[in-house]
């Protein structure tokens, strides 16, 4: 297997890179990876990582509730709930940031397809962007509809989209750099870019360090604090307008952590709730944080 061990910071290019932690991968391989910080961006990657053509893999588990639909067991049934509260929530974050109650909408890693079957019947033109072909065939299985691979994302027509949306899918991305200035060339003068990724400076990921649920190694290749997503993105000419928690992310991630750590639920509640509460007064401090873009050209 192709390994990439980094010299540089994947992030922001600084050479000023050490190893902070290591984790364990629960859902697939049982195998420990190293994640290393850098002080520059103060982003975290992890290190020595499958390359792109041998990183699929570690997708390929029946928990893998992006792709599988799987409702097995309490955390997956708890996630199907909230998922259709949350949808309403990235509806209205794609209506404000977009400033157009209808249009054209780009979701880079779509999934199954639940998202981008919620805004098709709201009336927005979409188009869906997945890796894995077994997610595409229960996108058109589910919601009938074609999406596509994401070599694709290169191919499409600039200047097209009014919203692109990434939930939780910057974090995979081998080619970090490449897809953010695909991006740029392909959102509509004044569209709008929502970015969600795991906060590592997060209130959930300090009470449970290691085994942090959502660094989930070796599939999170990058591990975002604010400050690097801001100087990543301004990297490619794209600015932070705004910030949104995603809230419930806390319970979820704590409960899986709970789960990798001890089995203990009612603890994993209570820290969910702890992270749920910090981040309601301090976005930063969220589990996972929306970051709305806009083009600074």
């Amino acid at each position: 297997m192709n390994l990439i061990h980094y010299q540089h910071c994947p992030i922001c290019g600084s050479a000023n890179i050490r190893q902070q932690l290591t984790a364990k991968d629960h859902t697939v391989s049982g195998e420990t990876f190293s994640i290393w910080e850098c002080d520059a961006c103060t982003g975290r990657f992890t290190q020595d990582i499958p390359d792109i053509r041998h990183i699929g893999g570690y997708y390929q588990s029946a928990d893998y509730i992006s792709h599988s639909e799987t409702r097995e067991g309490l955390i997956n049934r708890l996630y199907h709930s909230v998922r259709k509260i949350t949808m309403r929530s990235k509806q209205n974050w794609v209506k404000s940031a977009s400033g157009v109650k209808q249009g054209k909408l780009l979701d880079i890693g779509s999934g199954s397809g639940a998202f981008l079957h919620y805004m098709q019947q709201l009336g927005w033109e979409v188009t869906g962007l997945e890796p894995d072909a077994g997610a595409r065939d229960n996108a058109r299985k589910l919601y009938n509809l074609e999406t596509f691979s994401v070599e694709e994302l290169f191919k499409l027509e600039a200047a097209q989209f009014d919203c692109i949306t990434m939930w939780h899918v910057l974090e995979h991305v081998h080619d970090l750099h490449g897809y953010l200035d695909q991006i740029h060339k392909l959102l509509k003068p004044g569209g709008a870019l929502l970015i969600a990724v795991p906060n590592y400076t997060s209130t959930d990921a300090r009470i449970y360090g290691s085994h942090w649920a959502a660094y989930d190694v070796p599939r999170h290749l990058y591990h975002f604090s604010p400050a690097s997503m801001e100087a990543l993105l301004r990297q490619h000419r794209l600015s932070i307008v705004q910030k949104h928690p995603m809230v419930f992310d806390a319970f979820y991630v704590s409960l899986l952590s709970e789960k990798y750590r001890s089995g203990g639920m009612l603890k994993a509640g209570w820290n969910g709730l702890r992270s749920y509460w910090k981040a309601w007064r301090h976005v930063d401090k969220c589990s996972s944080i929306v970051y709305e873009c806009k083009q600074t050209n």
